[in-house]
């Protein structure tokens, strides 16, 4: 399992290299965001572990470019940042999850294989139909009447989730739990935030509504 590590601070990652090569996995570790967007694009990886406050190009930055290239390797990013916003920012970048500073190493191991699962599970060239909505969840791609749209990660998570259970309601917690992962703020509002983000690229300029609100119960993808 290759896994790219980028962190600034040697310490740090010195620290993180040696509990994950104790782990069983091969880590390659980069300082700088400029190495670690030469580094992701050149090399096969099965995660990349990404910290936001890097030289030259911050992790945000790093992310974007990495998306532009490989859209399907995992990202998990670490930082100090821990407010709703800089989460929003992280995953709006292209990260699929967010691990806030200080944070515990076993939580580090248990989001890295959860990613690993995540990611497995989708590899199998799955494509679901609802409509003329057309989602590839190896391809990471997505087509409405032959339109191609253009998804953050968190979008297409929040997508598969949808489609994959099309015509059952989601509450609001499953939804947080599935895509957002059990230790996330349920006190937040991001999943309707998310709702409306798909909305507008899904449903927005099509006479047929794809994506529902069910008051008081959740949301559902139905034809």
């Amino acid at each position: 399992m290759n896994i790219l590590l980028v962190e600034d601070e040697r310490e740090v990652a010195g620290f993180i290299k040696k509990g994950l090569e104790e782990q069983g996995y091969t880590i390659t570790t980069v300082h700088d965001g400029k190495e670690a967007i030469e580094t992701a694009v050149s090399n096969n990886l099965d995660l990349i572990i990404l910290d936001v406050m890097l030289p030259s190009l911050n992790g945000f930055e790093v992310c974007k470019s990495i998306r532009q290239h490989k859209k399907e390797v995992p990202i998990l990013m670490l930082t100090a940042l821990g407010t709703v916003h800089d989460k929003v920012e992280g995953l709006e970048s292209g990260a699929d999850d967010y691990l806030t500073k200080p944070f515990h190493f076993e939580e580090l191991i248990a989001r890295i294989k959860a990613l690993i699962r995540r990611q497995k599970a989708v590899a199998s060239g799955k494509t679901y139909t609802v409509e003329d909505l057309v989602i590839d969840c190896y391809k990471k791609s997505v087509l409405r009447a032959g339109k191609e749209i253009f998804l953050t990660a968190k979008e297409f998570t929040l997508l598969e989730l949808l489609m994959v259970n099309k015509g059952r309601v989601l509450s609001r917690a499953s939804i947080d739990e599935a895509v957002w992962g059990i230790n996330f703020n349920r006190g937040t509002n991001l999943v309707d935030v998310y709702i409306n983000y798909l909305r507008g690229k899904i449903d927005k300029g099509y006479s047929k509504k794809l994506i529902h609100t069910v008051i008081g119960m959740g949301y559902v993808l139905k034809d």
